[in-house]
């Protein structure tokens, strides 16, 4: 009896920690592709490209990365993966058939903990897309509330060319401005293939 609780114990502490891995490593190489072009499987591999772009654009930065930025003007990399935060996370909610409301706070997170949740809103996002079929996407509405009570909706058309593509635009930036601190984006990997050369 005693040998079983013992060896139950560790299949528990295993299975927590494989769990923990894949989520924060979902996107170390990009998933494999599916067997089918659908409007779904199409759309979440979209997702799936951003996923492995901000795993590897965001691998590796340092606290002293976070407060660079290349002019005056700009964001820092920190205020840029805030921005993404919040792109991925209307991509997600509109894929959940959920409201994003701005006038909710979100925590203080620290940078492991933006980068884990940005990485986790895209997964979500891509799992929802790929089960969808073609009439699912007249439900994947963008509706924004504001604090002042208003609300906005938009089609998903609107998901794709704009949070969806804006979260690439910046997740690029974010490797640019990380060469200009002088922590280079790894080179072995690749956005073609979507593995890490050895």
């Amino acid at each position: 009896m005693k040998y079983r609780l013992v060896f139950a114990s560790i299949l528990v502490c295993l299975c927590f920690q494989m769990n923990a891995q894949d989520s924060t490593d979902y996107y170390y190489q990009i998933p494999d592709y599916p067997a089918k072009y659908t409007a779904g499987t199409v759309a979440g591999r979209v997702a799936d490209g951003l996923g492995f772009r901000y795993y590897w654009a965001t691998a590796g930065l340092t606290a002293e990365n976070m407060a660079f930025k290349s002019n005056e003007d700009g964001r820092t990399i920190e205020e840029t993966m805030d921005h993404i935060l919040g792109l991925t996370r209307i991509v997600m909610n509109a894929t959940k058939k959920i409201p994003t409301d701005f006038s909710i706070e979100y925590p203080k997170w620290t940078f492991e903990e933006k980068r884990e949740k940005t990485l986790e809103y895209i997964k979500v996002a891509s799992e929802i897309l790929k089960k969808a079929k073609a009439k699912d996407f007249k439900e994947f509405e963008m509706i924004f509330l504001s604090a002042d009570g208003s609300k906005r909706e938009y089609p998903f058309w609107n998901e794709l060319n704009g949070p969806l593509s804006d979260a690439l635009w910046h997740t690029g930036q974010v490797v640019l401005m990380r060469r200009g601190a002088g922590n280079p984006f790894n080179s072995n990997a690749s956005v073609l293939s979507g593995k890490v050369r050895k």
